[in-house]
């Protein structure tokens, strides 16, 4: 019975960080996933970066999207493409202007 109770707060913590740190961040991941699956062409995006563009093509050869900027076409990592702020992007004017 000792055992248990001195366990008791090593487990407390371990369900705590599960609960607030661990779940949401693989939440997050899957998230980020889905939405670099999803990409199209002619998607407007951004990149973590802060490059804007339009998807022009794929390089599933690189795991890669070539986007079309205003200097041209440029090759990125699909990891590097902003799911928040490609979202903030495509968000419809009327939702913008509320905030």
């Amino acid at each position: 019975m000792e055992i248990i109770q001195s366990l008791w707060p090593f487990l407390a913590i371990f369900g705590v960080m599960y609960f607030f740190m661990i779940r949401p961040q693989m939440k997050r991941q899957k998230q980020e996933k889905n939405f670099a699956q999803e990409l199209k062409r002619g998607d407007k995006v951004v990149t973590k970066s802060g490059m804007h563009g339009k998807i022009v093509d794929f390089s599933e050869k690189l795991n890669a999207v070539i986007i079309e900027t205003g200097a041209g076409k440029i090759t990125f990592d699909k990891s590097s493409i902003s799911m928040e702020l490609s979202a903030a992007l495509n968000k419809p004017k009327d939702e913008k202007e509320k905030k």
